[in-house]
């Protein structure tokens, strides 16, 4: 059976409707491509040091290098190396060691780590971003990256002070040692 000449208009309308669409969305997938590269380049830059920065042989008093060592975080108990700190002058990054797997759920890791320490320096941030002597984006933040219920690292952003870097590598360490201990038990 032979369609129509009334059903070859609606099909070749269905046919002109779906070539449409496809424009539609191509254009709107080359879009998103393009915003996704930018982000990705923003990411990027914001991940690194510069080696400009690197190698200035006067760094500023209130910002801290990025070394091309780690700083280990041990635990207090062995001495043994749970995690790596990497710092630069926009983040502290720690990442755990790959034989240690510690939920992010155990004690005192919230309550203690992020609820205490991490939140009190947002806290004082905030106070001073609504004074006007910072600005809001500026304000100390951190991402928990995590392999399954594990933490895997830490990032620390807009640390601004090297005291505060003292503070969170030695805190982490006595964190993740009381952590190591509650799952020992």
């Amino acid at each position: 059976m032979k369609p129509s000449e009334e059903q070859i208009k609606e099909i070749a309308s269905w046919r002109e409707d779906l070539v449409k669409q496809i424009e539609k969305h191509t254009k709107a997938i080359e879009i998103l491509e393009k915003r996704l590269l930018v982000l990705n380049s923003i990411l990027k830059e914001s991940s690194f040091t510069k080696a400009s920065f690197l190698d200035d042989p006067k760094p500023s008093e209130n910002k801290i290098t990025k070394e091309n060592k780690s700083i280990p975080i041990t635990s207090g108990n062995d001495g043994k190396v749970i995690a790596n700190a990497f710092v630069t002058p926009e983040q502290v990054e720690i990442i755990l060691e790959n034989n240690i797997g510690i939920a992010a759920d155990i004690p005192p890791f919230k309550s203690f780590f992020i609820d205490r320490i991490i939140g009190e320096m947002k806290r004082k941030d905030s106070e001073d971003a609504d004074k006007g002597k910072i600005e809001k984006d500026s304000i100390i933040n951190y991402i928990i990256n995590k392999n399954g219920p594990n933490i895997r690292e830490i990032i620390i952003k807009n640390y601004k002070e090297k005291e505060r870097v003292k503070e969170i590598i030695n805190t982490a360490g006595w964190s993740f040692t009381r952590m190591l201990e509650n799952i020992q038990k």
